[in-house]
């Protein structure tokens, strides 16, 4: 908005006719839509949040799914018990290894073990409320994407409508410009047929002057609204700019847009989805006081050579396993959780409240704007009929050149405020539809 407002503050002036030397890239606003949804980097930081919230609730699979490992372990050990366990294991055990002498001290003993463990989860209420809480905290980011997509589908229809706008600045200067030069000319014939003075003939040159002077900002106004909507479209495109296949309109259409703040937007049930997230998480720091119960088993295979598997055994249990006191720990896991869950809760209740206060301004701000289309109309055909009565009665001697001058300035500066009060209520329209999503 502020490199629009600054186009209008250069209403003054008027400029010369030139040619753009930059090579200018044709884009329609059709072609925005499906290019900001493809490239644009903030929509794919979005993705990849996502998909890091997604990853962390397929972790959770493991509430359900046994956790398998395997593993082969060779040693090599003249340890009394570890010799008497291995042999043991391997199924090797004779009378004469019950020998005192032999028990105390073994001779070099090898154990070869491959092992295949399972542990299964069977009970873990606080794990169920912790995946909960991912679900919810992976949803909250998925709407977050969805909504990052439709605001970003706003900037850049706006960025486009900038463009659209500072491209019409520079026609509307250059039209104001082929009528300084056209007064300049005619003022400098008075001059030499005697009929004007210096000062006059001045007047009118530092008027032609300003305006060589604006045409660069009006062209830095195209460049920066092209370098803008480049950004946003994640596309380099050095020193060209765009150009906007369309016009922009110069007409309003009243539309009815229902005003009220929807509970179903997307960013308020990501704020709901996380407030939900947290919640879950909490209720897991209760859980975690309950007692946990887990199957394991094993399958295990020994022998004295490398991958033997002379001698085979399993193992096969459950456990029930409390924790019945860790030093607080768990209790102010369960006091920061908890106020988290309060805090999240008041944040979502701020953030709909605000949304609410944006929705009212803005749909004032849509009333003011079509007020203000419907003056600036006004202005502008008015000024454009004085201007044409001055310079009649300039051609005809009963008009001052700086009469002439201030009329014709203000002509060009209405066109151009009209232009960007037309700018402003379409957008605001715009953004009142995007706040009621």
């Amino acid at each position: 908005m502020k490199k629009i407002n600054l186009i209008v503050l250069l209403g003054t002036i008027s400029i010369s006719t030139i040619s753009y030397s930059q090579e200018t890239l044709p884009i329609s606003k059709s072609e925005l839509s499906q290019k900001v949804s493809d490239k644009n980097l903030q929509i794919k930081i979005a993705e990849q949040d996502f998909k890091s919230a997604k990853a962390d609730y397929r972790q959770s699979n493991s509430l359900f799914l046994p956790n398998i490992t395997a593993s082969h372990t060779a040693i090599s050990t003249t340890n009394p018990l570890m010799a008497f366990g291995s042999k043991l294991n391997q199924e090797i055990l004779t009378a004469s290894d019950f020998d005192p002498n032999l028990l105390n001290n073994p001779n070099r003993t090898q154990n070869f073990a491959t092992k295949i463990e399972v542990l299964q989860p069977l009970i873990n209420v606080d794990g169920m409320y912790g995946r909960q809480a991912a679900k919810a905290k992976m949803n909250a980011y998925g709407l977050q994407t969805e909504r990052t997509k439709e605001y970003l589908e706003l900037e850049v229809n706006k960025s486009y409508m900038e463009l659209q706008l500072a491209y019409k600045a520079v026609a509307v200067l250059e039209k104001a410009n082929a009528t300084a030069d056209a007064n300049l000319k005619l003022i400098d014939n008075y001059f030499k047929q005697g009929m004007l003075q210096k000062t006059d003939l001045l007047s009118v040159q530092v008027r032609v002057n300003e305006v060589k002077n604006q045409l660069q900002y009006a062209k830095s106004n195209v460049h920066n609204a092209s370098d803008y909507l480049a950004f946003l479209l994640n596309e380099d495109i050095g020193d060209k700019v765009y150009k906007p296949t369309e016009e922009l309109e110069n007409t309003i259409t009243i539309k009815n847009i229902d005003t009220t703040l929807s509970e179903n937007r997307k960013d308020i049930q990501a704020m709901d989805q996380s407030t939900e997230a947290y919640q879950k998480m909490f209720l897991s720091s209760k859980m975690n006081f309950l007692p946990r119960l887990n199957a394991f088993g094993s399958y295990e295979l020994y022998d004295d050579v490398l991958f033997g598997t002379k001698a085979k055994g399993y193992v096969v249990g459950a456990q029930l396993s409390w924790n019945v006191f860790d030093g607080f720990k768990s209790i102010g896991k369960m006091e920061k959780a908890k106020a988290d869950f309060q805090k999240a809760e008041i944040e979502t209740q701020q953030y709909k409240a605000k949304s609410q206060l944006e929705l009212n301004k803005t749909n004032r701000q849509l009333n003011d704007a079509e007020n203000k289309v419907t003056l600036s109309k006004l202005d502008l055909e008015q000024s454009q009929e004085a201007y044409r009565i001055r310079s009649n009665r300039f051609s005809q001697g009963l008009e001052k050149t700086t009469d002439l001058l201030q009329t014709e300035t203000q002509m060009f500066k209405k066109e151009l405020e009209y232009l960007q009060s037309v700018f402003e209520y379409n957008f605001t329209q715009q953004y009142l539809q995007f706040l009621t999503k």
